[in-house]
Parts: C-alpha cells; structure tokens; sequence
C-alpha cells in the first residue's frame, strides 16, 4: 500500500514538519509553504540528555513532536533516514527514537516521507558532503532568517522539511518496500504511462 500525499493546489498553504531524530538531542523544524513561496514557522530542539532512562527519553520525544502536530497541524512529516554506522547499540537507539517519531505522525495520518542525509545536503546546499555549517547558512538564506547557528539539530530539520518541498513529487514508499531509486524514480518505474 503506497501513501500519496494530499493533490497539491498552489493558491493553498503546505505545512511540512521536518524532524532530526536524536537519542541525545532532537531537531524540528516547520515551514509554510504558499504559492511556492517558503517561510519558517517554527523550529527548536528537544534536550533529550536530562532524562535518565532511555524510555523517558522516548516518551518526551513521542510527546513533544506529538504537541507539535496537534499545535500546527503539518499536512506531511520528512524525516531523516535511518543510516549505517559501526556502533550497533547507538543505531538501534536512534532507530527506536526514528520510530517514536514516526508514531507520532502515524497516531494523526501524518504521511512520513524519509530522505537519506547525502540527499537532504545536496537539495539544499548543492553539496552531498556539506558540512552542518554550510547547511545552516543556506538554510537561513532559503528561509530568509537569521538562524541560531547553536542549534544544528534543529537548522538540519528545517534542512529535511526544505528537500521534502523540493522533491514535493516523492511518494511515500510502503513498510517492507525499499525503493532504491529513489521515491519519484519509484513513482515513474510504476507509473510509466502517466509519464511522459
């Protein structure tokens, strides 16, 4: 089953949220978009460090995005997708705070789209290596804000909501299905006749 994002209609504003999921600190970052035009509503991190069990930190997570949705109604969810490193303990933890996140959508009918870093640095720096810093910087030039160089975490959310309105096209891919072209190549590997 394939979740398609609501029909776009220009003259109507898009809220994404865009989430950095973290098991010691996580970023969020909401845009409006009207008529093409982007503009941020709210971004910020959510201090995870303080908390001492690891379910407590699950739970303020879940909660927090949770209040997020509830208060600014995002029509669609990007998230970063999970990715490979060698420390196995410190992947499964950041895949359960993943999960947490996308609960959190899924328990409103949230359409989460995921885009791998490489990919979400290349959309908006031109860059697939950028660093945070130059992530930030252009972030701040697209948004036409001054952003609080301190907050990475949170300047790399906004960096995921700005691709997801970039690659708007993307379809969420199903559970269980891995899409290595990416979601639009999916979408025209499927759909090669509704594309010319």
């Amino acid at each position: 089953m394939i979740i398609t994002p609501k029909p776009v209609d220009p003259t109507k504003e898009k809220i994404i949220l865009g989430v950095d999921p973290g098991t010691m600190v996580a970023g969020y970052g909401i845009i409006s978009v009207s008529g093409g035009v982007m503009s941020m509503i709210q971004y910020g991190v959510v201090q995870l460090s303080k908390y001492s069990t690891y379910q407590l930190k699950l739970q303020k997570l879940y909660e927090t995005i949770l209040r997020l949705i509830d208060e600014h109604h995002p029509d669609e969810m990007s998230i970063e997708d999970p990715f490979f490193g060698k420390n196995v303990q410190a992947m499964l933890k950041l895949g359960r705070a993943q999960g947490v996140v996308m609960a959190a959508a899924l328990s409103r009918n949230i359409p989460i789209v995921e885009y791998a870093p490489r990919r979400i640095k290349q959309s908006v720096t031109g860059n697939g290596n950028a660093s945070k810093e130059q992530v930030s910087q252009m972030v701040g030039h697209l948004l036409r804000q001054d952003l609080d160089p301190k907050f990475f975490d949170a300047t790399d959310a906004l960096a995921i909501a700005i691709c997801h309105h970039f690659h708007e096209n993307a379809l969420p891919v199903a559970p269980g299905k891995k899409n290595k072209k990416g979601a639009w190549g999916a979408f025209v590997s499927e759909n090669s006749g509704r594309v010319m």
